[in-house]
């Protein structure tokens, strides 16, 4: 009898076996498996890997998402390049949107008034009363279905970031649809179980009580996000307040709202698919000087600020009009502590370190800022990075993208300057690049600068940008790398590279000054959805996993008669009740109430047990 394979699993094994003739298996060094077949340990290999990727593939496959279609951003039909790109055109109050790699304009954005956000924020608390009352398994339907056209449609969200952010194409799959992915995914996956009421532990006393901790709603929530990544910097917020059971309103950046619209419009889309109302995301962009009508509007209940500090400091202050709570990821001057038991790693350590600065063109707020070196390695790592950073080509077609404006350039030039002078060696780039095809383009040479010491300015400051510094530790003691790691107020991320046996390496980790630390790779915390958040001058608060989403919620704490059916229920006993009849005495009663709650021995429960009795 022969058996008919389905064309999917037939198209889906022969793209796997295609992925796995290019896997470098035989480099895995696995053990071989002694087996009755006469199988190669890479096919083995191949079949296992074949296996796992088709059970998850079927198990996350259980409803079938809804496809959608959502049209792109319309560019102007006469490409024009601005001589000197700005988002403020004289004569008009529209932003300006150019693409930062080419100069090339994009269109006008007219922004937000306050009546225009009054608006926004209406519609979305409308919507959002009907939403709250969907299941979770409705909700997830939204998500699989944005997912699913995620997915279909990424070369063009990709593009569309290139464009408006001048990201290449491969940052932009990284950063945007990669993490955009997982979100997704780990919001359809994992979000019930966060959001579930949670039973709690009672006590002695009140141990015929039930208690649980509800995650309900909050409303409308706002996001105000940065613009290094337009389209997962504006998902993010939506896929977790929206799962949430909240409404939201995003302000984008005025840098690349050209394709907020766009981007909205895709989360839109899964709504309206699924046929609710598509109200209930609302995407804005205004002047900063209108921005605070947001952030202190009493119908917003939570903001998230990506963005920088001087900036958060007046959200946090109008926020604090309203009593608004705020979460706030303010960019880092992240370590990459590279120890003396990583001597072997170092070429595969020196392109982590190369994708962690470069990537973006260092516009990453967990983007590797500091190399710190200890003694045995430092030469030898920075010989390996040298040529690699002199090598990097800048373009979207090249290796480095741009950067979204020249408005730090000379900041950073300055900050390159100060530590040559101070003695740091410059071995690669430093200044501002006049792209011969792009001349209107905002690019800045990737820099390498070694002996970087702690006093500089540039070891202290965040750089956003693509400039690698690495500094020396004194010795290769866990104290000596921490004092430098630890020295800035900064403390977002962290990444330490060596043996995972090494003691040096699990000190760091415990000691290191930040809110989450990748082992031996780098930003990995933020790519599996753990809470994402900083420390001291990077932030408070907390997003993504489980945190995350409890954040954008009312966490109602209810607690109820476990056995009320039955009439068990608390009584006021007469020595407390009012009008109190002996005061001596009812202290006495409820000392007694006390000790048979919390008493340490066996003796302190009996002799308030006697308490109570003796004073009934």
């Amino acid at each position: 009898m022969a058996i008919t394979m389905p064309h999917d699993l037939e198209a889906w094994l022969g793209q796997l076996t295609l992925h796995l003739r290019q896997f470098p298996i035989n480099n895995l060094n696995l053990p071989t498996l002694s087996l009755p077949l006469p199988l190669p340990s890479s096919v083995l290999t191949g079949i296992i890997l074949g296996a796992l990727l088709l059970f998850f593939t079927i198990t996350n496959s259980r409803e079938t998402p809804l496809r959608y279609s959502v049209p792109p951003p319309k560019l102007p039909e006469e490409t024009k390049i601005l001589e000197n790109p700005s988002i403020k055109a004289a004569g008009t109050t529209a932003i300006q949107c150019y693409a930062p790699a080419t100069g090339q304009f994009l269109g006008f954005v007219n922004p937000s008034t306050p009546a225009g956000l009054d608006r926004a924020i209406a519609q979305a608390a409308a919507a959002q009363e009907k939403w709250a009352q969907t299941s979770f398994a409705e909700r997830r339907r939204v998500l699989r279905s944005m997912l699913r056209h995620v997915l279909d449609n990424q070369e063009q969200i990709c593009r569309v970031s290139s464009l408006d952010s001048g990201k290449t194409m491969v940052d932009a799959q990284l950063g945007e649809i990669m993490m955009t992915a997982e979100k997704l995914q780990w919001t359809i996956k994992h979000g019930e179980k966060a959001l579930r009421p949670d039973r709690r532990p009672t006590n002695l006393l009140l141990s015929y009580k039930r208690g649980t901790v509800y995650y309900e709603p909050l409303g409308v929530v706002a996001a105000l996000v940065s613009w290094n990544y337009p389209f997962h910097n504006l998902m993010g917020p939506i896929i977790s307040s929206i799962f949430a059971g909240n409404g939201v309103v995003v302000k984008v950046s005025e840098q690349t709202c050209w394709s907020a619209a766009y981007y909205t419009s895709i989360a839109r889309g899964a709504l309206v698919a699924h046929g609710h109302d598509p109200a209930l995301v609302q995407s804005v962009v205004c002047w900063p000087q209108t921005a605070a009508h947001l952030t202190s509007h009493p119908g917003i209940a939570h903001v998230t600020f990506i963005g920088s500090r001087p900036v958060c400091h007046a959200v946090a202050a109008s926020a604090a009009r309203s009593l608004t709570p705020v979460v706030a990821e303010l960019g880092g001057k992240d370590a990459a502590m590279v120890l003396d038991s990583a001597a072997r790693d170092l070429p595969r350590i020196a392109e982590i370190l190369l994708r962690g600065t470069f990537q973006a063109s260092g516009q990453n707020c967990i983007g590797i800022e500091r190399i710190i070196a200890t003694p045995k390695v430092y030469d030898r790592l920075v010989a390996l990075l040298t040529p690699r950073v002199r090598a990097l080509r800048l373009g979207l077609d090249k290796d480095v993208g741009a950067m979204v404006s020249d408005a730090s350039f000379t900041r950073l030039e300055g900050l390159v300057a100060d530590a040559v002078a101070s003695g740091a060696k410059l071995l690669a780039g430093g200044k501002r690049y006049v792209h011969p095809d792009h001349p209107s383009g905002f690019y800045f040479t990737p820099t390498l600068l070694a002996d970087v010491t702690p006093d500089m300015a540039i070891a202290n400051e965040e750089c956003f940008g693509p400039i690698m510094i690495v500094l020396r530790a004194p010795d290769s003691s866990a104290s000596s790398v921490l004092s430098l790691a630890n020295a800035p107020a900064f403390g977002l991320g962290a990444s330490v590279y060596g043996s995972d046996s090494d003691p040096t390496l699990r000190a760091i980790v415990r000691g290191i000054r930040a809110g989450g630390v990748a082992v031996n790779d780098f930003a990995v915390f933020y790519a599996i959805q753990l809470p994402f958040g900083g420390v001291g001058g990077s932030g408070y608060g907390r997003f993504a996993g489980e945190e995350g989403l409890r954040g954008l919620c009312n966490v109602k704490s209810v607690c109820e008669d476990r056995f009320g059916f039955l009439g068990v229920r608390t009584a006021i006993p007469a020595p407390a009740r009012y009008p109190v009849a002996d005061q001596e005495k009812g202290w006495r009663f409820t000392r007694g109430v006390v000790g048979i709650g919390y008493g340490i021995t066996l003796v302190e429960k009996v002799w308030a047990v006697l308490d109570v009795l003796r004073n009934l």
